[in-house]
């Protein structure tokens, strides 16, 4: 009778022993490597705001952030803080008004941490620094300029929400995972509902690098639209494809309770291919770069397809509503 309950317990815990991992192994060492990116960052912008001694600093806070983008649910949530972070993508070029509108007023809101983290999140994070940063007609601003102190408002306020986003992964929503089906437990209720959540962050984040990061710089055939991709100032769009990709494989190696061949070969025929595009995508304007940016959402597709059979079947789960669904 002994032998068979521990083989019931055994067939019943492939999830929960895939959340487990996914925590310990993938998310919490993400936000805390954001924690620490921005960090660096904010400390640099105190330092010296002016856009050519931030931008290294940048560069490594979005780094960190592509490592954790894609886990939109609890604290990525909570206050908007995934959108205060990454406000893309930017259809009605907010991002662009509401920086250039905190320029024009010298809008005093950047002195005060409190106020700021009220400001629309088109002007804060990271694509409003970019403007900043990157951005011809501005980055060219001086130690003095109001330029400078609201890239330092907006470093420091990137840095607050990171923390929170760690402390509260570490101290809060990392235990409701944990405890999912257990008594008191009312964001989970089954076990099988925090292998859901999780398994619905990897395939949400697939389709949204296919749809968004490729899908959106392609446009039509006939009107392709390079303008659009992703952090194209910073010449990001491709690395960010790239960066979410593997952290996507982070997360699917997590979750994957037994071998999963397909899926590894499905990842790297896609980072194999993705490698060889143009840094900001500008190539889907010319029909060999758009056709090879096709090629590179067909690869994701077979992604999706291996991560359904290998992880999702073993995990009995499947993918379901996330909170960028819609975008």
């Amino acid at each position: 009778m002994r032998h068979l309950a521990a083989a019931l317990i055994f067939a019943a815990s492939p999830a929960f022993a895939g959340v487990e991992e996914a925590i310990d192994d993938h998310i919490l060492p993400a936000t805390a490597a954001f924690e620490a990116a921005t960090e660096d960052l904010a400390r640099t912008a105190q330092a010296d705001c002016r856009a050519e001694t931030l931008r290294s600093a940048y560069q490594d806070a979005f780094d960190a952030w592509m490592g954790i983008s894609h886990l939109r649910l609890g604290p990525l949530e909570e206050d908007g803080r995934a959108l205060a972070i990454g406000f893309w993508p930017d259809t009605r070029g907010m991002v662009q008004r509401t920086v250039a509108g905190l320029l024009a007023d010298a809008d005093p809101v950047v002195e005060s941490p409190e106020a700021f983290a009220e400001v629309s999140v088109a002007g804060r994070g990271l694509f409003a620094l970019e403007r900043l940063l990157y951005d011809d007609a501005v980055s060219g601003y001086g130690a003095d300029d109001y330029a400078c102190a609201l890239a330092t408002a907006i470093a420091r306020d990137l840095h607050r929400m990171a923390e929170d986003i760690d402390t509260e992964w570490r101290e809060d929503f990392a235990a409701t995972l944990r405890t999912a089906g257990k008594p008191g437990n009312d964001t989970f209720l089954t076990d099988k509902e925090a292998a859901q959540a999780l398994y619905t962050a990897l395939t949400t984040g697939l389709e949204f690098t296919k749809d968004q990061r490729l899908g959106r710089p392609m446009g039509t055939f006939d009107r392709p639209r390079p303008e659009r991709a992703e952090a194209r100032r910073a010449g990001r769009s491709l690395h960010n494809v790239e960066l979410s990709l593997e952290a996507l494989r982070d997360l699917a190696r997590a979750l994957a309770t037994g071998p999963t061949p397909d899926t590894e070969a499905a990842f790297a025929a896609a980072l194999e291919l993705a490698a060889e595009l143009d840094p900001v995508l500008a190539d889907v304007a010319q029909v060999q770069g758009r056709f090879e940016a096709e090629i590179l959402q067909q690869r994701i597709e077979a992604i999706q397809h291996a991560v359904a059979n290998e992880i999702g079947v073993t995990l009995g789960v499947s993918a379901g509503f996330n909170a960028t669904d819609g975008d």
